[in-house]
């Protein structure tokens, strides 16, 4: 399979799960405003497998990530990710920096044929992760844990949370991305739901600042950079590539298949815990139930996906846009901020030559200056 090829409109490039809602955590830009309990309605061990097998029918490799809340929280993990594996899905895995993921364990996964792990670290010293995880010891914990990783040639992706309170973290991070060994930095851009909503989002204009920044780190380090919900980082690499194309090329993929241009319900799909088919987790609007539904059936055809896909159906500025079918912009954070998920993302600054029309609504915002400010 060519990542690079892969059609959209019939398969995501990341399929999520979210396996459980537990996690001893309580992170301040939480998503699920994860508790320590498992939910009782949770897609037990045999549904998850049937879910599983359904994505297979997307095709041979799809990717699948294991989230939550933790999912080191269900004892049934390792049998998830072998059963995975058997029916040819690349199986990856984000669980939370707690003492609970033991190298042990990641030996465990690795050998149930884990193909990546990723890790959050939201600040470059323990003092600030753990200020944001809510949990003193997480930093160690989580950085114990990516060296556990590369002692079992398990690759690791760091994954970082932008917002007022981290973003200044920014440039120590990437040098802990590169001691870790690290061979993918995902840089998440916040998006206000969950306990997220009462975080500080950087401006559009620091935002901007902070991806031209990233493309540079992108083109000297030894590890890839993608951004989460913040497709408009393409629109960057793009034109400060001088041009290199008019925004009409599909955006080059990761070795596991993420392009930086993805999207929730283009490319992206999200399974909630108790089986929800979303396009994606910081976008839940249910288009159907894995319970009933087939997973494969719900991508291609609900008509929520089918718009989110249509680069025509976006309103304001975006639909303007002549960098669209590459962006396309934050899906989720639309709906976050103005209740419409096809409006204009309030995090893109960028207005298109010659759009006279409105210009979306900016939320509270901290900070103009460049990462290292």
């Amino acid at each position: 399979m060519n990542p690079a090829t892969i059609d959209t409109e019939e398969r995501p490039f990341v399929l999520v799960w979210e396996v459980t809602q537990a996690c001893e955590l309580a992170c301040e830009h939480c998503r699920a405003d994860a508790k320590p309990q498992r939910h009782p309605d949770e897609l037990t061990t045999e549904e998850g497998k049937r879910l599983l097998e359904d994505a297979a029918e997307f095709g041979d490799g799809q990717l699948v990530v294991l989230s939550g809340g933790d999912p080191l929280a269900r004892g049934d993990l390792a049998e998830l990710v072998t059963f995975g594996t058997e029916q040819g899905l690349r199986m990856t895995l984000t669980p939370s920096g707690t003492s609970s993921l033991t190298p042990d364990r990641i030996e465990r996964l690795s050998d149930a044929g884990l193909r990546r792990m990723a890790l959050s670290i939201d600040g470059s010293s323990a003092e600030a992760h753990d200020a944001f995880r809510g949990e003193q010891g997480s930093f160690a914990d989580t950085v114990a844990a990516a060296r556990a990783a590369r002692e079992v040639g398990l690759p690791l992706q760091v994954n970082t949370t932008v917002c007022a309170q981290t973003v200044d973290e920014l440039p120590a991070i990437r040098e802990l991305v590169a001691d870790l060994g690290a061979v993918l930095w995902s840089v998440f851009f916040l998006v206000p739901v969950g306990r997220g909503a009462l975080l500080d989002p950087v401006s559009p204009e620091r935002a901007e600042s902070v991806m031209r920044w990233l493309h540079e780190v992108s083109e000297s380090a030894d590890f890839g950079v993608k951004t989460t919900e913040a497709p408009h980082y393409r629109r960057v690499a793009i034109q400060q590539s001088a041009g290199e194309d008019d925004g009409t090329d599909r955006p080059a993929a990761d070795a596991i298949g993420r392009r930086a241009g993805i999207k929730a319900g283009d490319g992206f799909a999200f399974v909630s815990h108790v089986g929800e088919v979303y396009p994606s987790g910081f976008l839940p609007h249910s288009a159907g139930n894995a319970r009933r539904d087939d997973v494969v059936d719900v991508y291609r055809n609900a008509d929520l996906f089918r718009r989110l896909r249509d680069p025509d159906e976006l309103g304001g500025k975006c639909g303007a846009c002549p960098f669209r079918g590459v962006c396309g912009g934050s899906r989720s954070r639309a709906a976050a901020v103005t209740g419409d998920p096809l409006a204009a993302d309030p995090l893109c600054p960028y207005v298109p030559k010659g759009y006279d029309g409105p210009l979306p609504d900016r939320h509270p915002a901290a900070g103009t200056g460049s990462p290292a400010d």
